[in-house]
C-alpha cells in the first residue's frame, strides 16, 4: 500500500462517525458478542511471538462492493450510537464501531474482555445507518475497520469521543476542548527511505471492560506486517490532558534497521516562514508547528517545522532521550484566520520514554506538500542498533495528548520564527521570538546570543525586548550560497547559563 493511500485513510478516520442518525422510537440492543475464550496477561504476547514465527499472511479483503465505495459513499454510512457497547450502563466509556470498506479494505477483529474472558464483537449491518447515496451492500464477508471510545470528556452525562483506532496502526487522541489533528502510529518502518515504506497494521483488538467509575480504559492490539509482529497495551485516561500509557513488545521476522518507535504523523503546510509560497487567505495552515525535544543532556530543543521543496530528513542523535513530540504552539484563531478548521484547537503529542531507550536518534521527516489534506510530517525514535529478527524487543512510553508538553519550563520557550530576504544587503533575516520568562530578565543587554551555521555566515545577531510578547527577540542575517540547505543553531545565555530553548533549523530555499 502506498503512503498517500494510507495517509488518506488515516485522515478519513478523523471525520468518520460524525454525521448523526435519524431519530427512531424503538430501542436497539448493543453490538452482539460471540462465544468466550480465556484471555490473560501473556495471551497477546504469546500470540505475537507465534505469529512472527510464520510467514506473513494478510487478512482477507472485504467484498468488492465495499472496497469500491467512493469517499462520499463511505462517509454516508455511520454507526448508530444507540447500538454502542455499554450505552446507558454505569461504565465510564462507550464503544462505537466503524465498518470496513473504501480504503479500509481489510477488516480487523475487535474483542471485548471481561473477567478473564474474551468475546468477539460480531459484525451486523443493522447497527449502521446510511443515506440513499449508498448502494445495497452484502453483509457476508464483512467486518469492522476500527472503533472509537467516548466518555464524559466535557460534561457529565454527555459522551464525547476522545480516541479512535482505525487504519494500519494509526490512532488518534484528543483532550478536553480539542478537535482531532495529528495521529500516532504503533510502528513506522522505512519512513522516508529510498526503499519505500511499510505500514504495519493492527489486525486485532481487545478492549477491557472498565469498572464503574474507573478513570481509564485498557486496549490491547496485535500488530502484524511482512517484517514484524507485535503486542501493544494502551491504558487510556481522558481529561484536560489525555494520557496513554503504552507497552509494546516486537518480534521482528527480519532485522529492522529502519524502525520508528512512538511515531507521530502530522500536517504542516505553511506559516510565517514560507507564507509567500501559498496564495491562501489564511495566515497559517498546520496541525503542528514544531518538534520539541528534551535530550539526555538536558537541552530543551525547538525545531520549527518546514514544508520543503524536496524531501528533508533530520537526525537528532541522542542517548537516554527524555522526551520528544510534535507540538502545536499557535493557540489563537488569529494565528490562522480560519473560522472552520480550528487549527488552534489541534492537540500536541508528547512522547515520554519509560526506562532508558539507550542510544539512537529522534528523526524528523518532512515531505513536500501542496495541500492540507496530506500528513507530510513524521517524527519518531530510531534505536542505534537494528532490532534483530527472532528476538524480543520491548518499548514502554507515555503519550500526552494536550495543549503543551508536561515539562518543567526552566527556560524560555520559542513562540515564533519568521524569515525574509534582506532589502538593502545580501542575505536573509531570521527573527526568533521568545516567551516572557524570569530566566531572561528584562534587560536585553545582559543576554548573549550564540548563533551558528554549518553553511554560510551569520551576521549581526541582536537581542531586543519584544513589547508585544513581553519576552525577547533574536534577529540575525544568514548569508549562504544559493541552493544550499544551511543547518542553524541559536540559543540565549545569561551569565553563561542557557536561558532559552535551543533553536535548530534547516533553511530550504
Amino acid at each position: 500500500m502506498d503512503r498517500r493511500r494510507v495517509l488518506s485513510s488515516a485522515a478519513l478516520a478523523a471525520v468518520t462517525g460524525f454525521l448523526g442518525f435519524p431519530v427512531r422510537a424503538e430501542e436497539h440492543p448493543p453490538v452482539a458478542l460471540g462465544e468466550p475464550v480465556p484471555f490473560g496477561p501473556e495471551t497477546l504476547r504469546d500470540k505475537a511471538k507465534e505469529l512472527a514465527s510464520r510467514l506473513y499472511v494478510p487478512p482477507a479483503a472485504v467484498p468488492a462492493e465495499w472496497r469500491n465505495l467512493d469517499y462520499d459513499q463511505y462517509r454516508s454510512i455511520w454507526f448508530d450510537e444507540r447500538h454502542a457497547l455499554w450505552r446507558k450502563s454505569d461504565r465510564p466509556a462507550e464503544v462505537d464501531f466503524f465498518p470496513a470498506g473504501y480504503l479500509f479494505n481489510r477488516p480487523v477483529q475487535i474483542n471485548i474482555v471481561e473477567e478473564g474472558q474474551s468475546r468477539p464483537a460480531l459484525f451486523d449491518l443493522e447497527v449502521f445507518d446510511k443515506t440513499d447515496k449508498v448502494p445495497d451492500l452484502p453483509a457476508e464477508g464483512m467486518g469492522f475497520s476500527g472503533f472509537r471510545l467516548r466518555g464524559e470528556l466535557e460534561k457529565r452525562g454527555v459522551f464525547q469521543e476522545y480516541t479512535v483506532f482505525q487504519g494500519a496502526s494509526y490512532f488518534r487522541g484528543l483532550a478536553r476542548g480539542q478537535v482531532y489533528g495529528l495521529s500516532a502510529r504503533g510502528l513506522a518502518l522505512g519512513t522516508g527511505s529510498p526503499g519505500g515504506e511499510e505500514f504495519p497494521g493492527f489486525r486485532e483488538f481487545w478492549i477491557e471492560a472498565p469498572a464503574p467509575g474507573a478513570p481509564d480504559i485498557v486496549v490491547h492490539a496485535l500488530l502484524d506486517s511482512p517484517s514484524v509482529a507485535g503486542a501493544y497495551r494502551f491504558r487510556i485516561t481522558p481529561g484536560v490532558t489525555t494520557l496513554m500509557e503504552v507497552e509494546s513488545v516486537l518480534f521482528p521476522r527480519v532485522d529492522l534497521s529502519e524502525a520508528g518507535i512512538a511515531a507521530g504523523t502530522s500536517m504542516f503546510l505553511f506559516d510565517e516562514t514560507n507564507r509567500a509560497r501559498f496564495d491562501d487567505f489564511r495566515d497559517a495552515v498546520h496541525d503542528s508547528d514544531g518538534l520539541l525535544m528534551l535530550n539526555g543532556a538536558g537541552e530543551q530543543i525547538w525545531r520549527p517545522l518546514a514544508n520543503p521543496r524536496r524531501l528533508g530528513i533530520s537526525y537528532f542523535v541522542d542517548s537516554g532521550t527524555r522526551g520528544f513530540g510534535l507540538m502545536q504552539r499557535a493557540r489563537h484563531s488569529r494565528d490562522f484566520g480560519d473560522l472552520e478548521a480550528h487549527y488552534e484547537r489541534r492537540p500536541s503529542l508528547w512522547v515520554e520514554p519509560q526506562g532508558s531507550w539507550g542510544p539512537g536518534s529522534v528523526i524528523l521527516v518532512e515531505i513536500p506538500a501542496d495541500k492540507e489534506i496530506y500528513d507530510n510530517i513524521v517524527a519518531f525514535w530510531r534505536p542505534a542498533a537494528p532490532l534483530r529478527a527472532g528476538q524480543e524487543h520491548r518499548f514502554a512510553y507515555r503519550l500526552y495528548w494536550g495543549s503543551a508538553a508536561p515539562i518543567d519550563g526552566a527556560v524560555a520557550q520559542i513562540e515564533n520564527t519568521r524569515s525574509g530576504l534582506r532589502v538593502f544587503e545580501k542575505g536573509r533575516i531570521f527573527t526568533i521570538d521568545y516567551a516572557k520568562h524570569v530566566a531572561l530578565g528584562d534587560d536585553p543587554s545582559k543576554i548573549e546570543a550564540r548563533v551558528l551555521t554549518r553553511t554560510g555566515e551569520i551576521r549581526n545577531p541582536t537581542v531586543q525586548f519584544n513589547p508585544v510578547t513581553g519576552g525577547m527577540r533574536l534577529a540575525f542575517t544568514l548569508d549562504a550560497p544559493d541552493g544550499s540547505r544551511p543547518e542553524m543553531r541559536a540559543e540565549l545565555r545569561r551569565d553563561d547559563v542557557r536561558v532559552s530553548e535551543v533553536w535548530l533549523y534547516r533553511w530550504n530555499d
